[in-house]
Protein backbone atom coordinates (compact mmCIF):
# COMPACT_ATOMS: atom_id res chain seq x y z
CA UNK A 1 0.00 0.00 0.00
CA UNK A 2 0.89 3.34 -1.07
CA UNK A 3 1.80 6.27 1.79
CA UNK A 4 -0.38 9.34 0.95
CA UNK A 5 1.58 11.40 -0.12
CA UNK A 6 3.14 8.53 -2.40
CA UNK A 7 0.16 7.67 -3.46
CA UNK A 8 -0.84 11.75 -4.61
CA UNK A 9 2.44 11.96 -6.54
CA UNK A 10 1.03 8.68 -8.32
CA UNK A 11 -2.18 10.11 -9.05
CA UNK A 12 -1.29 13.02 -10.15
CA UNK A 13 1.57 11.82 -12.59
CA UNK A 14 -1.27 10.23 -14.37
CA UNK A 15 -3.38 13.75 -14.33
CA UNK A 16 0.09 15.25 -15.59
CA UNK A 17 -0.28 12.82 -18.98
CA UNK A 18 -3.68 14.00 -19.27
CA UNK A 19 -2.57 17.74 -19.50
CA UNK A 20 -0.07 16.47 -21.72
CA UNK A 21 -2.26 14.57 -24.28
CA UNK A 22 -4.48 18.18 -23.60
CA UNK A 23 -1.52 20.15 -24.53
CA UNK A 24 -0.53 18.18 -28.20
CA UNK A 25 -4.36 18.87 -29.10
CA UNK A 26 -4.32 22.42 -28.74
CA UNK A 27 -6.56 22.46 -25.43
CA UNK A 28 -5.93 23.94 -22.14
CA UNK A 29 -3.47 21.75 -20.73
CA UNK A 30 -5.16 20.28 -17.57
CA UNK A 31 -5.62 16.97 -16.31
CA UNK A 32 -7.69 15.09 -13.56
CA UNK A 33 -8.27 11.64 -12.18
CA UNK A 34 -11.00 10.33 -10.39
CA UNK A 35 -10.01 7.59 -7.66
CA UNK A 36 -11.32 5.54 -5.43
CA UNK A 37 -9.89 3.10 -3.05
CA UNK A 38 -6.99 3.36 -5.10
CA UNK A 39 -8.78 2.59 -8.48
CA UNK A 40 -9.27 4.93 -11.00
CA UNK A 41 -12.45 5.59 -11.61
CA UNK A 42 -11.74 7.86 -14.79
CA UNK A 43 -8.53 9.98 -16.15
CA UNK A 44 -9.26 12.98 -18.86
CA UNK A 45 -8.72 16.09 -19.63
CA UNK A 46 -9.78 19.38 -21.18
CA UNK A 47 -12.02 19.62 -24.44
CA UNK A 48 -13.27 23.02 -24.18
CA UNK A 49 -12.21 23.30 -27.90
CA UNK A 50 -12.59 19.93 -29.34
CA UNK A 51 -15.95 19.78 -28.16
CA UNK A 52 -17.26 23.55 -27.99
CA UNK A 53 -18.98 22.71 -24.85
CA UNK A 54 -17.85 25.69 -22.40
CA UNK A 55 -18.40 23.08 -19.82
CA UNK A 56 -15.81 20.45 -20.62
CA UNK A 57 -13.35 20.63 -18.23
CA UNK A 58 -11.21 17.94 -17.33
CA UNK A 59 -12.87 17.69 -13.55
CA UNK A 60 -16.72 17.83 -14.84
CA UNK A 61 -15.37 14.91 -17.10
CA UNK A 62 -14.33 12.70 -14.48
CA UNK A 63 -16.99 13.43 -12.66
CA UNK A 64 -19.81 13.01 -15.18
CA UNK A 65 -17.77 9.66 -15.72
CA UNK A 66 -17.92 8.80 -11.29
CA UNK A 67 -21.20 9.71 -11.25
CA UNK A 68 -22.40 7.34 -13.90
CA UNK A 69 -20.03 4.44 -12.56
CA UNK A 70 -21.42 5.05 -9.25
CA UNK A 71 -24.60 5.01 -10.45
CA UNK A 72 -25.49 8.40 -8.29
CA UNK A 73 -24.89 11.67 -8.61
CA UNK A 74 -22.86 10.98 -5.53
CA UNK A 75 -19.29 9.87 -5.51
CA UNK A 76 -18.62 10.35 -2.02
CA UNK A 77 -15.32 8.36 -0.94
CA UNK A 78 -13.46 9.55 -4.16
CA UNK A 79 -10.57 11.70 -4.56
CA UNK A 80 -10.39 13.92 -7.63
CA UNK A 81 -6.95 14.84 -8.49
CA UNK A 82 -6.28 17.74 -11.05
CA UNK A 83 -3.29 19.60 -12.42
CA UNK A 84 -4.81 23.02 -11.46
CA UNK A 85 -6.77 24.56 -9.24
CA UNK A 86 -10.14 24.24 -10.21
CA UNK A 87 -12.46 27.41 -11.40
CA UNK A 88 -15.68 28.41 -9.96
CA UNK A 89 -17.94 26.09 -11.84
CA UNK A 90 -15.75 22.91 -11.35
CA UNK A 91 -15.14 23.84 -7.20
CA UNK A 92 -19.08 23.99 -7.28
CA UNK A 93 -19.40 21.01 -9.43
CA UNK A 94 -16.96 19.31 -6.77
CA UNK A 95 -19.37 20.12 -3.94
CA UNK A 96 -22.29 18.82 -5.09
CA UNK A 97 -20.71 15.43 -6.38
CA UNK A 98 -19.67 14.82 -2.67
CA UNK A 99 -16.10 14.45 -3.32
CA UNK A 100 -14.08 13.36 -0.31
CA UNK A 101 -10.93 14.85 -0.86
CA UNK A 102 -9.27 17.26 -3.58
CA UNK A 103 -5.77 17.14 -4.70
CA UNK A 104 -4.44 19.59 -6.54
CA UNK A 105 -0.76 20.62 -8.51
CA UNK A 106 -0.50 23.99 -9.21
CA UNK A 107 -2.44 27.14 -8.30
CA UNK A 108 -4.74 29.85 -10.40
CA UNK A 109 -4.50 33.21 -9.47
CA UNK A 110 -6.78 34.18 -12.43
CA UNK A 111 -9.83 32.02 -12.08
CA UNK A 112 -8.74 29.97 -8.45
CA UNK A 113 -12.14 28.16 -7.07
CA UNK A 114 -10.49 26.91 -4.23
CA UNK A 115 -7.77 29.12 -2.51
CA UNK A 116 -6.70 31.52 -4.96
CA UNK A 117 -9.72 34.05 -5.42
CA UNK A 118 -12.23 31.92 -3.59
CA UNK A 119 -12.49 29.05 -1.24
CA UNK A 120 -16.12 26.77 -2.26
CA UNK A 121 -14.65 24.02 -1.04
CA UNK A 122 -13.95 25.26 2.52
CA UNK A 123 -17.33 27.47 2.80
CA UNK A 124 -19.23 26.23 5.73
CA UNK A 125 -22.41 28.02 5.02
CA UNK A 126 -22.60 24.99 1.94
CA UNK A 127 -23.84 21.72 2.94
CA UNK A 128 -20.28 20.30 2.04
CA UNK A 129 -16.73 20.38 2.79
CA UNK A 130 -13.78 18.96 0.79
CA UNK A 131 -10.39 18.17 2.77
CA UNK A 132 -7.59 19.78 0.10
CA UNK A 133 -4.17 19.52 -0.68
CA UNK A 134 -2.00 21.95 -2.91
CA UNK A 135 0.91 21.84 -4.65
CA UNK A 136 1.40 18.20 -5.34
CA UNK A 137 4.30 18.19 -8.55
CA UNK A 138 3.35 21.90 -8.60
CA UNK A 139 6.39 22.66 -10.76
CA UNK A 140 5.71 20.40 -13.34
CA UNK A 141 1.65 21.36 -13.66
CA UNK A 142 2.60 24.76 -13.60
CA UNK A 143 5.18 24.24 -16.17
CA UNK A 144 2.89 22.54 -18.94
CA UNK A 145 0.88 25.77 -18.41
CA UNK A 146 3.71 28.09 -19.09
CA UNK A 147 5.05 25.97 -22.18
CA UNK A 148 1.47 25.95 -23.91
CA UNK A 149 0.60 29.84 -22.79
CA UNK A 150 3.97 30.88 -24.02
CA UNK A 151 3.37 28.88 -27.00
CA UNK A 152 0.01 30.89 -28.02
CA UNK A 153 1.47 34.45 -27.69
Amino acid sequence: MLERNDEDIYFMRIALKEADIAFREGEVPVGAVLVRGGEVLKSAHNLRESSKDPSAHAEILVLRAGAEKSDSWRVSGTTLYVTKEPCVMCAGAIVNSRISRLVYGCRDPKAGGVDSLYSILNDERLNHQVEVTSGVLEEECSSILKKFFRARR
